[in-house]
């Protein structure tokens, strides 16, 4: 879609917009006028009168924040405790056992019933908070446990090879993958927060409240009132709900900023370890591939390269995440490289991160940032480091992932199907950034080039299907 017509789309849905909104005022004063009975229904510009007259009484906003720094704690509190909650059931399935009733319990009950039980256990002073927290847990739980469970397994393999975990994982990975999820909850559960929290102070009626303000204009039947606090607590609610997704949104790339920025802290790509980049396999039986049970055999000294080549579903990638350690063979003797990096088949990037982000994330401390660009700049020429990976094409976002693979810790390199998608130009330049980049460490490459293994120096192990 060009942007004229997606401009051209906003303003026709603006102005269906205004006009519905129009219409709803027209059919409010058209009752107003048939009813003709102030107490019963004001019309609009009386509601709108009395609005304006709330909004320049002082007590009135006090009322507002102490009932909305109650209502949104109650709520934060609910996201703390459900996400703990969540990510605990989702590794430990006793726990999910457990917390699963009561949660049921609590979304299932009617919010009045469980005013009605805190006011006898806390007092009206502490109901709101408790009754947001109780009717916002269960939705932000099972939310979050969805987020938990439906996570990406290519990215997290990703991580797992590359060493990447603790914080760095739950920033980089953990949270970038609930947010669509705690988004569309969050789109629901602040307006309800503010519906839950409003009706328990009607109930409980703490001093200094919009609950005890609502009940004393029911009581002296301003009606006229009721309707401008029924605005003040809509409007606040959707502040409120604006505010939370923009911070929920804001928080996405803020986290893999922070895990970049905490890479040269982790002490998983410099351990001090002697270098072991020497690969063997003895009779290896692969789970997967046109290769399954004819026995694989290799031997890979430290610092030598290998191509590993076949038709297509003989078995290379399989072999390849073998030697990664993120399958098991089903037969044999393998003896992996200490660590290793690499480049999957499938394409691994987080896709609103910049691509020097996606590289920085897993590049080794001894990197700077400067240097990421300027190796970025070597095998992407006419792209800025800083753009996107969504904006990039496909052969642009391979050479990325060919980037962060050799940028990233490791006494081997695998690179599966690398130069897929490059013209000969591209593919040859990238071949002499592989070289000039593997210092000294062990190369295992699945291609179907030939001539991908004399651009590398490389031996030649034909997998037997």
């Amino acid at each position: 879609m060009s942007a004229s017509s997606s401009s051209s789309d906003s303003k026709v849905n603006a102005r269906a917009r205004n006009a519905s909104v129009l219409l709803w005022l027209l059919v409010w004063e058209a009752a107003a006028l048939l009813i003709d009975q102030p107490l019963i229904l004001p019309g609009p510009v009386e509601a709108v009168s009395c609005l304006g007259e709330l909004m320049c009484d002082v007590g009135v906003w006090s009322k507002l924040l102490v009932s909305g720094a109650r209502i949104m704690g109650g709520l934060l509190a609910a996201y703390v405790v459900a996400l703990a909650l969540a990510g605990m059931s989702h590794r430990y399935v006793i726990a999910r056992e457990l917390v699963r009733p009561p949660l049921l319990v609590f979304k299932a009950t009617p919010v009045v019933c469980v005013v009605v039980l805190l006011l006898i256990w806390l007092g009206a002073a502490n109901v709101s908070v408790a009754a947001v927290f109780l009717m916002a847990l269960p939705a932000i739980y099972f939310s979050a446990l969805e987020g938990f469970d439906h996570a990406s397994a290519s990215m997290a393999e990703l991580m797992e090879v590359h060493g990447v975990s603790g914080m760095r994982r739950v920033l980089a990975y953990s949270w970038p993958g609930l947010l669509p999820y705690l988004c569309a909850t969050s789109e629901a559960i602040v307006g309800m927060s503010w519906k839950a929290g409003v009706a328990a102070e009607l109930i409980g009626m703490p001093a200094g409240t919009i609950g005890e303000r609502i009940y004393q204009a029911k009581l002296l039947l301003e009606t006229g009132d009721l309707f401008a606090w029924t605005f003040l607590v809509i409007a606040f609610a959707s502040f409120c709900e604006r505010v939370m997704l923009w911070l929920l949104r804001l928080s996405g790339s803020a986290s893999l900023r922070l895990a970049c920025r905490l890479r040269a802290h982790e002490a998983t790509g410099e351990t001090g370890e002697p270098a072991r980049g020497a690969m063997a396999t003895d009779g290896l039986i692969l789970p997967h591939g046109a290769a399954t049970g004819r026995p694989v055999s290799l031997s890979l000294a430290s610092g030598e390269r290998l191509c590993v080549m076949a038709p297509s579903g003989a078995g290379k990638t399989t072999l390849l995440r073998v030697l990664a350690g993120l399958d098991s063979a089903d037969a044999g003797r393998a003896e992996l490289a200490s660590r290793v990096s690499a480049e999957f088949q499938d394409a691994r990037l987080f896709e609103d991160a910049s691509a020097l982000a996606n590289v920085l994330l897993f590049a080794s401390p001894r990197h700077s940032e400067k240097d990421l660009e300027q190796m970025l700049a070597l095998v992407l020429p006419d792209v800025d480091a800083r753009t996107p990976v969504r904006e990039l094409s496909g052969g642009q976002r391979r050479r990325v992932e060919l980037v962060r693979a050799l940028a990233a810790p490791g006494d081997a390199v695998l690179l599966d199907e690398p130069f897929a998608g490059l013209d000969a130009a591209s593919r040859d330049a990238a071949c002499a950034f592989v070289v000039s980049e593997l210092r000294g460490r062990s190369l295992v490459v699945a291609t179907h080039d030939e001539d991908d293994a004399a651009r590398l120096g490389a031996r030649v192990l034909v997998l037997p299907f």
